[in-house]
């Protein structure tokens, strides 16, 4: 027989544990709510590699890792499928279509950055994103080549500032005159200097509190760092590092992977170079949970196509980072 009383107290139960449950959603919730996970990847134009493909490798590899937010290098469709042969400027997917694309891995929200070529970076999120500033430089001398951007996004009530950008890549200047000699005169880092002061200048060294505030710079420097050095060994005051030189002495901005793995060298690139970054301001880097270049079976070795000299799935690694905005 079952007393009235066992009744009540099953039913007292029951409610404690639907409370529990419903305390558990709501804590689960908060907690993804107040985390931010960054994916950055210079993906190759458009991610050539799965162009054919219906971009359905690189989707379900986005969605492996459920990044909440994603910086994109040459996010633009360039060339036709699995050739080196331009892409008709009407029938390029990318970059006009990558609310669609980025809806398939689970994010509402994009953006592009300004750019003057083929080569524009692109912010996909699952928060929404206020875009503040696009960066193209200013002619004659000042040209920002592959451009840069200024956004940002609320995170558990915080706001985060996103910058992005892709620096020259040539080793001669912008619009030299004579490469050989602007190689000579290592024009190209040159240029990419003058490119990060312009883009510092109109980003995070504009903002007088910004060294209190949550700030975030990534992107292809094409550029090395003096905190590498120890594995390069270049000489010292090599043109090589004067861009992260600058941006070392100059903002307040931490290197993530540079400082996070001080005696090891973790390389970006299919080589051994370590040219793109995520930086961070001091208060976002205590935020850091972890952070690593992502090297897993679909990343960590790039494949040349004899036909073209691109790579599979892109020529460059992804960088994570996880942030606890709590």
């Amino acid at each position: 027989m079952i007393l009235k009383t066992d009744i009540f107290k099953t039913r007292r139960l029951m409610t404690v544990v639907a409370a529990l449950a419903a305390i558990a959603v709501v804590c689960g919730g908060s907690k993804r709510d107040a985390s931010l996970r960054l994916l950055y990847w210079n993906i190759q134009n458009g991610m050539w590699s799965d162009q054919p493909n219906n971009y359905d490798n690189f989707v379900e590899w986005v969605k492996k890792y459920d990044p909440d937010v994603c910086v994109w290098c040459e996010a633009q469709t360039i060339y036709e499928d699995g050739t080196s042969k331009a892409r008709k400027a009407d029938d390029r997917y990318l970059t006009e279509n990558w609310g669609e694309l980025a809806a398939r891995y689970g994010h509402k929200y994009w953006t592009k950055s300004g750019h003057r070529d083929n080569y524009p970076q692109v912010i996909t999120s699952k928060y929404p994103i206020e875009k503040i500033l696009d960066i193209v430089g200013e002619e004659p001398d000042s040209v920002v080549t592959h451009g840069a951007c200024r956004a940002a996004i609320k995170v558990g009530g915080k706001r985060v500032n996103i910058v992005t950008l892709h620096t020259w890549p040539q080793a001669y200047a912008y619009r030299a005159a004579d490469r050989e000699a602007s190689k000579a005169e290592h024009g190209g880092d040159k240029y990419r200097r003058m490119e990060m002061e312009y883009i510092c200048n109109h980003t995070i060294l504009a903002e007088p509190k910004a060294v209190k505030e949550y700030w975030m710079m990534m992107g292809d420097f094409n550029s090395r760092s003096p905190k590498d050095n120890w594995f390069y060994k270049y000489d010292e005051g090599d043109s090589r590092l004067i861009v992260h030189d600058y941006i070392l002495r100059n903002t307040p901005y931490v290197d993530i992977i540079g400082d996070r793995f001080a005696e090891e060298f973790h390389s970006t690139t299919y080589g051994k170079a370590r040219i793109d970054f995520v930086y961070c301001t001091p208060k976002l880097y205590k935020r850091i949970d972890d952070a690593r270049v992502v090297t897993d079976d679909y990343t960590r070795a790039p494949e040349r196509d004899k036909n073209t000299g691109f790579h599979h799935p892109s020529d460059h690694l992804p960088i994570l980072v996880d942030f606890n905005m709590k």
